[in-house]
């Protein structure tokens, strides 16, 4: 399948259980390799990376933000968002800004607290910061909200588009939760090994 995503959508992969949907999220976000075809990113062949430069790239160009929100239990919210700065070795203003995303996700009286000690949509509302804390091109979600009760759903993905239209960041999200996200820039189904946009209608396919 072949198709290519523009700066600032809001996009969805969905799609049936064993589909592809999160392999193709992890190609795209460069944690697995295609065994054929290349992945481009702000115009750079991804696959022409080594090892060493993919995490790199990974590190500088993408944000994560996965079912569960995987922040450290023994840390500080601050600190698990804090953390992909410190990875980057990019410190300068890293408290500040980090201070000023917790403030836009509504964290600022949890962000002392240890992860362990806030609740599971803080937990995720702290990942969605640690995901753009390093103001990424892109910001790749797999079941964002897969781990929420549905009203704590509404509140993140609400959450996230306010994110996506605040730092025009481009959100690829995959999700079997369509109808929690309601309107949304463009969604491709993947189906039977080829993915179709919105409409259904076929995009390039490549064998």
């Amino acid at each position: 399948m072949s198709f290519s995503v523009k700066k600032g959508e809001f996009m969805l992969i969905v799609g049936s259980s064993g589909s592809g949907k999160s392999t193709l999220l992890n190609m795209i976000g460069l944690l697995d390799r295609p065994t054929n075809g290349k992945v481009f990113i702000d115009g750079i062949d991804t696959t022409k990376l080594d090892d060493g430069k993919i995490s790199s790239f990974r590190n500088k160009k993408l944000g994560f933000i996965f079912q569960f929100s995987n922040l450290l239990s023994d840390l500080t919210v601050l600190e698990n968002v804090l953390l992909p700065r410190q990875i980057a070795g990019t410190n300068g203003t890293a408290e500040k800004d980090a201070r000023e995303l917790l403030v836009a996700v509504e964290l600022e009286k949890q962000m002392n607290k240890r992860a362990n000690k806030i609740s599971g949509g803080q937990a995720q509302r702290a990942a969605i910061a640690r995901g753009l804390v390093n103001n990424p091109s892109i910001v790749l979600a797999d079941e964002p909200t897969g781990n929420l009760d549905s009203v704590t759903s509404e509140k993140i993905v609400n959450l996230m588009k306010s994110m996506a239209r605040k730092f025009n960041h481009t959100f690829i999200i995959v999700t079997h939760d369509r109808q929690h996200f309601g309107d949304v820039d463009r969604v491709i189904t993947i189906k039977d090994g080829k993915a179709f946009d919105s409409d259904l209608a076929e995009m390039e396919v490549m064998a």
